[in-house]
């Protein structure tokens, strides 16, 4: 199911990187989330689900990085040459994972130091994902006539609803919840033939490899968790976050994932100065008018103009929201739009919603504080509630001023 180690988003391979530079005696914790568990678990035999998935990970932690692959990588400029080093030698160990059955759902344990299990997220969740399509019945060739279908409908939409000179793009965003890795490749060639204007390229490094795509990613909630446990203040953690990112990239890489402790908390770090060095914000949780409404309205009160940036939406896309969003919002800043499970995960079955997040950093404490229900994620409640408390306070402070 995975067959080499840039199958994978490529914000891994850009967090891994920073973490070589700055982290390296960092310790961390991950968990599995399925989300809709309750509603699928009647169509998996969990305890045959994770005989299955072991092997599959067996499997991951024998996979090394190719010359050919690191020549690629060593290509990306800001990807730098003691990093591409330090791959040649990377390998992931499987004393590091362990998948179980917690009462009934499936968990997948996930301790080590952050640059040696960095790696682990993606590859994991597209092999969950894709063992699940296997429990449906469905025949590769059936998901593939099935997809086709709906792929070229949606297509055929984006293709109807927007002029030829309409300045509409998009990425692919689906590798963690594809049915499966040929279904994910058809999916790709399908956007090269049909959308290569406005497919600006693919989360997914071996497939930008291998079509000459561009790989699409900056940083996921994972840099700002691990950030509450790195410094002094639990207040400052984003703020750090952010500089932390800023000095290994040097303005390369300006997208900034805004939702990890709540928007409006984002927004009150997110001063001139970070406002004017980062590009632009991504969205990936609560309602995303209002996000972009309060971004713009930010963005006029540090006195920037909002059409020199850019809001990059990512929070369960379709083609319909994508557009009504450009639609509403493309004449006052510029517009993108990642998307996954709606083109990787669309084959006529109810697809799962699979998630690995940070829960400890140095054996302490994270919080995931999400803009949607469902979408946080802390094992400490205790911590939860002294952070959103911390929160609350960092706004109340701010109003004074």
């Amino acid at each position: 199911m995975i067959k080499s180690l840039l199958d994978t988003d490529f914000y891994i391979l850009t967090m891994m990187q920073a973490t070589f530079h700055k982290y390296t005696n960092v310790s961390t914790e991950f968990e599995f989330k399925w989300r809709n568990w309750d509603i699928m678990k009647s169509n998996v035999d969990l305890d045959d689900f994770i005989e299955k998935l072991k092997p599959k990970i067996d499997g991951l932690c024998k996979l090394r990085f190719t010359e050919d692959e690191l020549t690629y990588l060593s290509g990306i400029p800001f990807l730098k040459s003691d990093f591409i080093e330090y791959l040649r030698l990377f390998k992931l160990n499987r004393k590091h994972i362990h998948p179980y059955n917690n009462n009934g759902e499936l968990a997948i344990s996930i301790k080590g130091p952050l640059l040696n299990v960095i790696m682990f997220e993606v590859p994991v969740l597209a092999i969950v994902s894709q063992l699940y399509t296997s429990t449906t019945g469905i025949s590769g060739f059936n998901l593939h006539k099935e997809g086709h279908k709906r792929l070229n409908e949606k297509l055929d939409y984006l293709d109807s609803s927007l002029h030829r000179d309409m300045n509409f793009g998009f990425a692919d965003f689906g590798t963690r919840r594809r049915s499966s890795f040929s279904w994910h490749e058809e999916v790709i060639k399908a956007l090269i033939s049909r959308s290569p204007n406005r497919c600006v390229g693919t989360s997914n490094v071996y497939f930008a490899k291998k079509y000459n795509m561009k790989p699409i990613g900056t940083m996921a909630h994972l840099w700002f968790q691990v950030h509450q446990q790195l410094g002094s203040s639990l207040a400052d953690s984003q703020k750090n976050a952010l500089q932390s990112w800023a000095d290994e990239y040097r303005g390369e890489l300006g997208i900034a994932l805004s939702d990890t402790e709540g928007f409006d908390s984002f927004l009150s770090d997110f001063d001139r100065y970070f406002s004017l060095l980062f590009d632009g914000c991504r969205h990936d949780s609560g309602d995303p008018v209002k996000w972009c409404e309060d971004l713009i309205s930010h963005y006029d009160k540090m006195r920037i103009d909002p059409k020199t940036k850019t809001a990059v939406f990512s929070d369960g896309l379709t083609f319909e929201i994508a557009v009504d969003l450009f639609r509403n919002f493309n004449n006052r800043i510029n517009t993108s739009f990642g998307i996954g499970t709606y083109l990787t995960n669309d084959c006529g079955f109810l697809a799962p919603q699979i998630v690995i997040k940070n829960t400890k950093t140095n054996g302490k404490p994270t919080a995931k504080i999400s803009d949607s229900p469902g979408k946080g994620m802390c094992k400490d409640p205790e911590y939860l509630s002294y952070f959103k408390s911390v929160i609350r306070r960092k706004l109340n402070e701010n109003k004074l001023f």
